[in-house]
């Protein structure tokens, strides 16, 4: 499966990548309590750290802000999904647990402050390519709501928009029945290329820990 980023976006973020990962043989159950526990734990040092106030001065979050921006994208009306999930954290919501494979792309996301995607492999066709959305671009998002992508950074393989730095579609989204995942990590324009290199490794090794399989694939796209 090739990832490739379209010049749509290239032409307006040039220093925008992605961290990619692919897994086989994963085993998706509900997170371990050993995961619910450190997730937790640092989700408390979040609150004590940081409040909603300061919320989009922290490093990650100012800077995807500042990527939607330059794509035309309002990030008040559309959060990248990082902030989004801070935000509600830091609003004193719990985390929400769904199983150990989106909870520890979760987790991931909050810890960086980074957009971060997982999807199964099974339900995408051909390759993938990092674009604008166009007026078709529209599907059924995980927050149950019908999401128009056009001129939004988008995910698309052969039958069209899947996944977003916004919000991901129900198409792609990985159950307990998953085993081959595609996880991509959404680098600001900011990042050097040794802490982007830093993540991806970090990543694959405590996904791997938690649900088994191996990681087949890791590369960062560039334009």
């Amino acid at each position: 499966m090739k990832v490739q980023l379209d010049s749509s976006v290239s032409e307006r973020l040039p220093q925008f990548s992605l961290g990619i990962l692919q897994y086989s043989n994963a085993s998706v159950s509900d997170s371990p309590k050993m995961l619910q526990g450190r997730i937790n734990y640092y989700v408390e040092s979040l609150r004590l750290a940081h409040d909603t106030a300061n919320l989009t001065e922290i490093e990650g979050i100012r800077e995807w802000r500042a990527c939607f921006k330059q794509v035309g994208i309002d990030p008040s009306r559309y959060r990248p999904s990082s902030e989004a999930l801070l935000r509600r954290l830091l609003q004193g919501n719990p985390f929400f647990w769904i199983n150990s494979a989106v909870d520890v792309n979760n987790f991931f996301s909050v810890l960086h402050a980074l957009p971060f995607g997982i999807y199964d492999v099974n339900h995408l066709a051909g390759d993938i390519t990092c674009r604008l959305g166009h007026a078709e671009d529209v599907y059924e998002g995980l927050n149950g709501r019908e999401v128009n992508m056009e001129g939004k950074l988008l995910l698309a393989d052969g039958n069209g928009a899947f996944g977003s730095p916004i919000v991901d579609s129900k198409r792609s989204c990985v159950t307990e029945q998953s085993s081959t995942l595609l996880q991509v990590i959404f680098f600001h324009e900011k990042m050097e290329q040794s802490k982007k290199e830093e993540i991806v490794g970090s990543v694959g090794r405590m996904f791997t820990e938690i649900n088994g399989g191996e990681l087949t694939h890791s590369s960062i796209v560039t334009a």
